[in-house]
């Protein structure tokens, strides 16, 4: 393309309204305003015709796992089916398909299309081979009895500190390990080659541009839950030139471990400095599970099952670590789903330094007291908006379990805004969807995108909690603005100056009923005013 193009024909999302026009110049955006004026200022620009649509700056996902996106997308990928007899249709074709590979692995079920949340061992035992496969939201694995045998897991096994192994009435392994009881068969599985990696990196890559994701936040680079360092697929993306999104790495920290691990963060940190497109200036501290299998840490305990859950990280030596990484100029990116863990993160995070950017994410459960203290702490909300509807797992699996009161305090999007919070946005894919434009949906209507495989629930139409919804221009704003500020990314807004790094919708969603917006799909990604997909 020539070193100057004009978006015309629709409109642009630009801080305060919309502009008419974009003009582009050498990769930068030059000005945005009336058609006829940005024509006058580049004669001989190359037009990109808008066609109606709308002309946003480019995504940022602050919260997401792409290398194992790829990864799975290369295995055994469940993610695009639902139900036990769909899973194992996919897996005996997966299997008959690559006879040579010693394991069946690979991931992506949901808890809710088994009764109580739990999948069991002797489902997969028709397979010819041991079977490991992650569950969608990466806190617990699948596997048969041959695998349970490789890894020497019986009735006598002890639970991990950090997990649970699921049994049987007689104490049996079922077939399901939550948390830290999946590295128990998951290092066992094949390590992927560090070609493998990076291939998996460059094909998520390319998949997250077709959505209109120009850059992120990756939530876990070290090695977790049996995957692979992905720090050197990273180095040798950016250090080639082939990784063109602008990416942020959140060093893992390993819940097993102390301050003594603080040194090699440093260490690793450096180990990216001087890359254009890599940065590894964030630690991951995943401080709780999830509400599901009753890891969340939660104050009062769990209703019919009792047990408030677990912190990773005991509170005290989670105030030391968090202070020595802020004096190191690290920024914190927290997972905390249960009201326990949202106060643990908050309290650690008190008396740190606000323009190192910390964020904590999902947010599940926040008790109105803690809600306006993300403001008042410069604490970033780093928002996965999808979960916030009714589906299977929140009606059956998270609902009777944390009770009415606790349940009305989940994701309360709204209530963080009017208390000043400053908004990021992220998918935390494969996970679930990476599409921005469907996790904005929920953001605005708090009911299922249509689409969605839990689109047919029967309460899954029904808004939830509908007076947290978000309005499109602030939800928007968290998926560009907001977690490009996370990332201390130039880019995320369309005014002059800034990188062009832009998607173009292939309608305005602001133009469509509330109920529509999860129908707008992307048509043109541009990085640098270069396209990178359509």
């Amino acid at each position: 393309m020539t070193s100057h193009i004009l978006f015309r024909g629709g409109r642009a999302l630009v801080p305060g309204g919309f502009a008419e026009a974009v003009l582009v110049s050498g990769g930068v955006i030059a000005a945005a305003g009336p058609e006829s004026d940005l024509a006058r200022l580049a004669p001989g620009a190359e037009t990109v015709d808008l066609d109606g649509g709308l002309l946003v700056p480019g995504f940022t996902d602050a919260h997401i796992h792409p290398v194992q996106a790829g990864l799975e997308r290369a295995k055994c990928d469940l993610s695009e089916v639902y139900g036990l007899d769909d899973y194992l249709a996919r897996i005996a074709s997966y299997a008959e398909a690559h006879p040579d590979r010693e394991w069946v692995d690979g991931g992506g079920w949901d808890m809710s299309a088994f009764p109580g949340g739990l999948p069991h061992r002797s489902q997969l035992d028709f397979l010819d081979r041991p079977a490991y496969l992650i569950q969608r939201d990466h806190h617990a694995a699948w596997v048969n009895t041959r695998a349970l045998e490789l890894a020497g897991i019986t009735r006598d096994t002890p639970d991990p500190a950090d997990g649970r192994i699921e049994r049987d009435p007689d104490g049996t392994p079922s077939g399901v390990l939550h948390e830290g009881a999946m590295d128990l068969v998951g290092l066992l599985t094949p390590r992927p080659t560090a070609g493998d990696l990076l291939d998996a990196l460059l094909d998520a890559q390319q998949y997250l541009f077709s959505l209109g994701i120009t850059g992120w936040q990756d939530a876990i680079v070290g090695s977790y839950a049996g995957s692979d360092d992905q720090l050197p697929a990273y180095l040798s993306a950016a250090s080639s030139g082939r990784l063109r999104a602008r990416v942020v790495g959140a060093l893992w920290w390993d819940r097993t471990r102390g301050a003594e691990q603080i040194p090699g963060l440093v260490e690793r940190r450096a180990m990216a400095e001087g890359l254009d497109r890599f940065r590894a200036t964030s630690v991951k501290i995943m401080q709780d599970g999830i509400a599901e299998n009753f890891t969340a840490a939660v104050i009062e305990p769990y209703c019919r099952c009792g047990g408030t859950g677990l912190s990773y990280v005991e509170p005290a030596l989670l105030d030391r670590y968090v202070k020595e990484l802020d004096a190191l100029g690290f920024q914190v990116h927290f997972h905390a789903i249960g009201e326990r863990a949202v106060r643990e993160a908050l309290d650690a995070l008190t008396g740190t330094d606000p323009d190192n950017r910390h964020h904590v994410a999902h947010l599940q459960i926040i008790t109105p007291e803690d809600v306006p203290r993300f403001a008042a702490l410069g604490v970033t909300a780093n928002l996965q908006p999808l979960w916030a509807t009714h589906h299977a797992q929140m009606d059956e699996l998270c609902i009777p379990y944390l009770g009415e009161e606790r349940s009305s305090w989940q994701y309360p999007f709204a209530d963080l805004v009017r208390h000043g919070t400053r908004l990021a946005g992220g998918s935390d894919w494969p996970v679930s969807s990476a599409d921005p434009l469907q996790a904005m949906h929920v953001a605005v209507n708090r009911t299922e995108p249509g689409g969605s495989v839990h689109v047919s629930y029967p309460t899954a139409l029904t808004p939830f909690l509908p007076e947290q919804s978000l309005d499109l221009r602030t939800v928007m704003t968290a998926y560009t603005a907001g977690s490009a500020w996370l990332n201390r990314s130039p880019a995320g807004v369309i005014e002059e100056g800034r990188p062009a790094d832009l998607a173009v919708l292939d309608r305005d969603p602001f133009a469509l009923e509330p109920g529509e917006i999860w129908t707008t799909g992307v048509r043109m990604t541009f990085v640098d005013g270069v396209p990178v997909h359509g």
